[in-house]
């Protein structure tokens, strides 16, 4: 198992390319199943989640080929799918294989997809899916940890979310692109992800309106055909940079990303301090604060502030001068690198949702462990400044989606390795 060796107290300075985003990334592959037609996605990241998917692809005997290793973009062709099932040792290592529901049932008519088990960040539960899918017309069952969907064609429908899902959003949208007739969902996901599929389900061929609106209206065709797609940057790894920048008293130029997906993330740092300016449509320069002070966060679907990031500005909230107080809204157990961030030194308690952060406290390398994705990229930044070393174990957390972090971080000066076991 890999684990990440920093030296903090290095000053981050250069330009880093920010990566295509695996949560765009992940939808727009198992849109490709909606078709027999090649789709080719590019600006795609070498991430984890997305080997797991191109397997779970593979697996339903898709052909996927790309022109490059690492491969920066796919080519898949979903002409008969002979496995229309996602299992669970594929499943219980991304959630995200959940997307193959709705794209199967809508243009085969059956599916057999794992459900998907527990989160260490808690709860996050497909009833939701699976409410809509019924509404649609399918019939479903549960049976031995599996759900099942058969319909022989989809219809339309409204249906009205009771909680703002952006996957169930992604699920159904790509079910109801195929189905007869016209449906409507209410009350849908508005994250940069959900437009970003619909403008490739429109190049396929699909008639959508209200994309990245609370409404989405879909007009049902009987096929899709082939399409290119560039897949958008990932603003969870420009969110990242810009606090790796802020907190090491750095000056970074993030390249290939976009500005319009991060206004509540910029504000907070803003707040905090922290110079943002956008250069270019592509572009953004950030340099750290002369004097890093406390901003309150509350985490919101899009477009507030991104539970994703959560764990990344408590890591710079533990460098700012007074109380931050911290508050997640979005999942119930999103607090566990906390305590691992106390062992560095911070002074942070957690009262319910809310955590308190108080700083300015020196942090001090020790071993910690990354528990999920997130967590793993605010440990790391939290290394960063820490004196001395520290050690991030099960960082196969942080590969599910920051593709190279270490070699990115590396280039613009700070000084971590990745070293395995038996290294």
């Amino acid at each position: 198992m890999d684990r990440f060796k920093i030296e903090g107290g290095r000053r981050l300075e250069g330009t880093v390319r920010i990566s295509g985003a695996k949560n765009a990334a992940l939808p727009a592959m198992a849109a490709a199943l909606l078709t027999a037609e090649p789709v080719r996605l590019q600006n795609i990241p070498h991430v984890r989640d997305i080997i797991t998917m191109a397997k779970l692809l593979a697996h339903m005997r898709c052909h996927i080929e790309s022109p490059d290793l690492p491969p920066s973009e796919f080519t898949i062709r979903a002409e008969t799918v002979s496995h229309a099932e996602a299992p669970y040792e594929l499943v219980k290592t991304m959630r995200a294989s959940v997307l193959t529901l709705g794209p199967l049932v809508a243009r085969f008519g059956y599916a057999r997809v794992s459900l998907p088990g527990g989160c260490a960040i808690g709860s996050r539960p497909i009833d939701l899916h699976i409410q809509a899918l019924e509404k649609l017309g399918a019939a479903i069952s549960i049976d031995h940890g599996y759900v099942e969907a058969r319909a022989k064609r989809l219809r339309g429908t409204t249906f009205r979310f009771p909680k703002i899902t952006v996957t169930g959003t992604e699920n159904i949208l790509t079910a109801a692109v195929l189905a007869e007739g016209e449906t409507i969902l209410e009350n849908a996901a508005l994250e940069p992800e959900i437009p970003d599929l619909a403008e490739l389900l429109t190049k396929m061929g699909a008639k959508i309106e209200g994309a990245g609106t609370p409404t989405i209206r879909v007009l049902g065709v009987e096929k899709l055909h082939g399409a290119t797609h560039v897949v958008i940057p990932d603003r969870i790894e420009t969110g990242t940079f810009l606090v790796a920048g802020a907190i090491t008293g750095g000056e970074l130029l993030l390249t290939n990303c976009d500005p319009r997906h991060l206004g509540a993330v910029i504000d907070r740092l803003k707040e905090c301090g922290v110079e943002i300016r956008c250069e270019g449509q592509r572009g953004l320069r950030v340099r750290a604060a002369k004097r890093l002070v406390a901003a309150d966060v509350t985490t919101e679907e899009f477009p507030g502030f991104a539970t994703d990031m959560q764990a990344q500005f408590m890591a710079l909230a533990t460098q700012a001068h007074g109380i931050s107080h911290i508050r997640e809204t979005i999942f119930e157990n999103r607090y566990l690198h906390a305590s691992e961030m106390v062992r560095m030194g911070a002074n942070i308690t957690i009262e319910g949702n809310l955590a308190v952060v108080t700083g300015p406290t020196p942090l001090t390398g020790a071993p910690v462990t990354a528990s999920d994705l997130r967590a793993s990229a605010g440990l790391v930044l939290a290394g960063l400044v820490a004196n001395n070393t520290t050690w991030i174990d099960r960082v196969y957390h942080i590969d599910r989606g920051y593709e190279r972090i270490e070699d990115k971080l590396r280039s613009v000066g700070a000084r971590i390795e990745r070293v395995s076991d038996a290294g």
